[in-house]
């Protein structure tokens, strides 16, 4: 009989799930599920960012350097780089160069002249060595230590059209700036480099390298 009746107690105690319950207990599942989604992104993110950052600042190590053949490992091995002197990215007068091109380029004891785009204001063309554009068009002020740094985020802004992302569609980019030098010039003589990146073989390469400056 104490048997019998310690039975009954237990099956007393067994609920049946109603239709409620099991939506709750999905809705519950469901939101576990994004959080973790949303979290595992966020890490994801932070590590990518965390790369580029780091990449970044061995890039321009080697070009405050002069360190052209270390950086040529960089460069993108199918599509190449493109330099662009201003924020405006001009794909028809730009100069893209293959990173066998650009070693062969840089390796010379009297490099040639070298048509990279239009100066801004004149439209003259921009006839330099490779040397004398990566002093006066990349490497122009110390990059290495910048005034503020972002990854996918622009920061510097003048007048001219910023067409980065279109020309770069599914591209990372970073962007190291000063917002000046001398307060006589009210932040009209502020500096961007932005490194454009590609991922290749699970690897960040460069497909192209934007300084910024204002422009007229």
């Amino acid at each position: 009989m104490i048997a019998c009746k310690d039975k009954s107690k237990n099956e007393s105690k067994i609920e049946i799930p109603t239709a409620d319950s099991i939506q709750s207990a999905d809705r519950k599942t469901d939101s576990l599920l994004k959080i973790k989604y949303f979290q595992d992104s966020v890490r994801l993110m932070r590590r990518k960012d965390s790369i580029l950052l780091k990449t970044t600042q061995n890039i321009l190590t080697m070009l405050k350097n002069k360190n052209y053949s270390a950086f040529a490992n960089f460069i993108h091995p199918v599509e190449g780089i493109r330099f662009s002197p201003y924020g405006f990215v001009d794909t028809v007068y730009d100069i893209k160069l293959t990173k066998q091109k650009f070693i062969n380029e840089a390796g010379k004891p009297v490099q040639d002249m070298i048509i990279w785009g239009k100066f801004d204001g004149t439209g003259d063309p921009i006839k330099m060595t490779l040397n004398n554009y990566m002093q006066r068009f990349v490497y122009d002020v110390d990059f290495v230590k910048p005034e503020k740094r972002s990854v996918n985020e622009f920061i510097g802004a003048g007048n001219s059209l910023n067409n980065l992302e279109l020309v770069y569609k599914n591209c990372d980019f970073t962007e190291s700036h000063f917002s000046g030098f001398d307060k006589k010039y009210a932040g009209m003589d502020w500096k961007s480099l932005r490194l454009v990146f590609k991922v290749r073989d699970r690897k960040f390469f460069l497909v192209g390298i934007v300084h910024d400056e204002w422009t007229i």
